[in-house]
């Protein structure tokens, strides 16, 4: 999401809020303080959304490195059983 659209989104939210609070409140400073409250709130939960969204990113790419990484080791295995396994071409198998 881009800044400019969150900031116009955020304020036109916080706008509608200020008028309605203003409405069933009968007052412009209570409605005003309210209003704050409420960007306040929004801002906590953009925050904690933000860092459970980087958790679960970080955590999906440790576990893919770990994959990898154990991918790695026994494909390193599969060759070096592969080369233990095969005779030497020169070598008849009667002479072993």
């Amino acid at each position: 999401m881009y800044a400019p659209r969150v900031f116009v989104s955020m304020a036109g939210a916080l706008l509608a809020i200020w008028v309605a609070l203003s409405w069933v409140t009968g007052s412009f400073v209570t409605a005003l303080w309210q209003t704050v409250l409420c960007a306040v709130i929004l801002q906590v939960g953009y925050f904690i959304g933000i860092l459970y969204l980087v958790r679960r990113e970080h955590q999906k790419r440790q576990s893919e490195d770990h994959g990898m990484v154990a991918a790695h080791r026994v494909g390193e295995a599969r060759r070096t059983d592969d080369r233990l396994a095969e005779a030497p071409s020169n070598l008849k198998a009667t002479e072993l």
